[in-house]
């Protein structure tokens, strides 16, 4: 049973900084497909960041590009998510995931990640 845990959610102003971190119980690089996914009471679970684990390639929502980074540590077995510039927008509870598929290259929509995190809190006062 794959386990991931996330960490490093809290309350921060606006403008201010928070790195999450997701920590795997199997080689991260087992999975071909990693990312941050993000929930508001009251809307859908939606994309934050991708990251296709062999080559490194990223994809961001277009809310996030230029102030998230989401980054690798195979060696630590982490997943990570740099968040700057926060915004009151972005406060949500925000979920590690794992898929076990990539095609072409490309991760698959949400619903398609096999593997999740609890969650961690991220609220963003103005």
């Amino acid at each position: 049973q794959v386990q991931l845990v996330e960490s490093g959610g809290g309350s921060v102003q606006a403008g201010g900084s928070l790195r999450l971190s997701c920590v795997a119980s199997r080689y991260t690089s087992s999975f071909p497909c990693m990312g941050w996914f993000r929930q508001a009471p009251g809307t859908e679970r939606e994309v934050v960041a991708t990251i296709y684990t062999g080559a490194g390639s990223t994809v961001y929502a277009d809310s996030v590009k230029g102030r998230f980074t989401i980054s690798q540590d195979n060696a630590k077995n982490t997943l990570y998510l740099e968040m700057n510039s926060l915004k009151p927008e972005d406060t949500a509870m925000y979920y590690c995931a794992a898929d076990i598929v990539a095609i072409g290259g490309i991760c698959r929509a949400w619903r398609a990640y096999k593997y999740w995190g609890q969650g961690t809190q991220v609220t963003v006062s103005s």
